[in-house]
């Protein structure tokens, strides 16, 4: 029983969800008849019956043909069919053909869409058609006092046209024909043709204006500046070869002369009124003219430079050359006493070539500068490069120069030094002798003995002949090491033996109270004497403590107070 009762349900819900949609279809339907009622109901008509009011011919009657041709097929066949179309909706809604339904509705407002895009142009073009006439007669109205203030222009400034203003006048007298063409498309009632010249018309006159505007400087620069330009050009590089200037390189002549039968011929052009290219071809001339000047004007500066300039230079590189022989000298000199490296060697051949070389660019330089044609421009760049390469080699040179002369510094200074220590090792054996000491340890002696014979190993090096001071160095490095360490170690072994003694001759006090600090000083004082003054310094101290434990404190404060 509940299957049937669903099913009943079932119906009933499909049945209301359908006259739901078929409701709404037939909105739809309603809609897009209302739609179409509003297109018929327009007063398209009315609006064509502006037009046809008017005088029409031509291209003019043509467009009124075709829009009244459009508005009928409109009315007569696009519209009835679209009658058709929702009829068929409302069909396939009763038979709830939902797909059908869809398409027909989705096509008939794409139809109604496409009505109203025909209309919308149609009332666009009538619209341009109506204002056209007016705006023609505008435009017309606008040109007629343009032209005769042209015309006194070229009255007024005749002699700033040349025979142009001929060709000129022609061209002003023919847009004025313009107007009665003009009129007569007007009386014929073609409108749209007429509205057309009077923008070809108009188009004409501002290239016109704009021509006689700039045609008085066109010929000018062309006529008179740029040829006086070149004239002057031609003198001034007349003059300068004259002057010792070196500008056949530039090929400029050729160029000029090329440049003045071109201005020729743009005067000829501009005569007929011909301006096409003329404002381009000038001004690409014009830089090219100023492009000639820059680069005679950097050629006389370079030819100036390098006369100025070379002379200096060539003493600068005499001088060096001196210091060089000077340096070659010294180093033969110094090779009998010193021992130079390979490096050296090396380095000073390396800076003789470097010279030669330059040498050599500076003779090929002062050729070209006397003997040929080179641009003093590039003159001036090896000139330049020359000054560089002088100023690094005589750095260089100074440098080695310096290396040089260091070696009999060095010898000075190894010699002082050798000296130092020798007076060190001496200070430190008497001192060691003073002392009164019972002995010196036999390591402390031997030291001594190692620092005196490599002192002298030292000065045996010095008298060698040459003299090489990179082991000179190296020896005499070594020599201090070991003589400020035998300083080092003298001191120390001083202090130890003198602290030693003072805690033995401390704990003597306590000697015959205490026996076994008796036999531990016995010990102390036969280390003493044997020279072991470090073992003496312990046992002493070690028995000591053993009697009074803080007795080698109090002497060694007493000692930091003292010192």
């Amino acid at each position: 029983m509940k299957y049937v009762v669903g099913g009943i349900l079932l119906l009933i819900v499909l049945f209301i969800v359908g006259l739901i949609w078929r409701k709404k279809i037939y909105d739809e339907v309603d809609r897009l008849e209302s739609w179409k009622m509003d297109i018929m109901n327009r007063r398209v008509t009315d609006e064509l019956s502006k037009v046809k009011n008017l005088n029409l011919s031509g291209e003019t009657q043509e467009k009124f043909e075709a829009w009244r041709g459009k508005w009928d097929q409109i009315l007569t066949k696009d519209l009835p069919e679209l009658e058709e179309d929702l009829f068929d909706a409302e069909e396939a809604a009763d038979k709830y053909q939902f797909k059908r339904v869809k398409k027909v509705i989705r096509h008939t407002e794409e139809k109604l869409e496409a009505i109203e895009g025909n209309i919308a142009s149609m009332y666009e073009e009538l619209d341009m058609l109506l204002n056209s006439e007016q705006h023609s007669r505008e435009q017309m109205d606008a040109i007629g006092p343009e032209l005769k203030e042209l015309s006194k222009t070229l009255v007024e400034d005749r002699y700033l046209y040349g025979e142009a203003v001929h060709v000129f006048e022609r061209q002003i007298v023919e847009l004025e024909t313009k107007f009665d063409d003009y009129e007569s498309l007007v009386a014929q009632g073609d409108y749209i043709e007429a509205d057309e010249l009077a923008q070809e018309t108009r188009e004409k006159v501002t290239q016109l204006k704009a021509e006689i505007e700039q045609f008085p400087e066109l010929l000018k620069k062309s006529h008179a500046e740029l040829p006086e330009q070149l004239r002057e050009l031609s003198a001034g590089l007349d003059e300068m070869k004259e002057e010792g200037y070196r500008v056949s390189h530039f090929s400029f002549q050729p160029e000029i002369h090329k440049f003045e039968r071109s201005l020729r011929e743009i005067v000829a052009r501009l005569q007929q009124a011909d301006q096409s290219d003329v404002a381009r071809e000038l001004e690409e001339m014009e830089t090219r003219v100023q492009e000639m000047y820059v680069l005679l004007e950097k050629e006389a500066v370079a030819h100036n430079y390098v006369d100025k300039q070379y002379e200096p230079l060539k003493a600068q590189l005499d001088e060096l050359d001196y210091v060089l022989r000077q340096t070659e000298k010294e180093i033969e000199e110094i090779q009998h006493s010193y021992h130079l490296d390979d490096e050296d060697i090396e380095m000073y051949r390396s800076l003789k070539a470097w010279y030669n070389q330059l040498s050599g660019r500076l003779f090929n330089l002062n050729e070209k500068r006397e003997n040929s044609n080179a641009s003093f421009v590039e003159l001036r760049k090896e000139l330049e490069d020359a000054q560089e390469q002088l100023k690094e080699l005589e750095e260089k040179q100074e440098s080695f120069s310096e290396n040089v002369q260091a070696l009999r510094k060095d010898e000075r200074a190894a010699k002082d030094k050798l000296s130092e220590m020798e007076q060190l090792l001496i200070d430190t054996h008497r001192r060691l002798k003073r002392s009164n000491l019972p002995g010196i340890p036999e390591e402390l002696y031997k030291a001594m003995q190692d620092a005196g014979a490599k002192l002298d190993y030292v000065f045996q090096c010095l008298d060698q002949q040459p003299l090489d001071m990179h082991d000179v160095a190296e020896k005499l490095e070594e020599a201090v090491q070991l003589t400020e360490e035998l300083n080092q170690s003298a001191n120390e072994t001083l202090e130890l033996a003198e602290r030693s003694e003072r805690i033995i001759q401390y704990a003597n006090r306590y000697r015959s109270q205490n026996p076994l600090l008796a036999a531990k000083l016995l010990e102390a004082e036969s280390a003493f004497r044997e020279c072991h003054y470090q073992e003496a310094l312990e046992l002493a101290t070690e028995g000591l403590n053993e009697v009074d434990p803080q007795a080698v404190s109090r002497l060694e404060n007493k000692e930091r107070v003292l010192a």
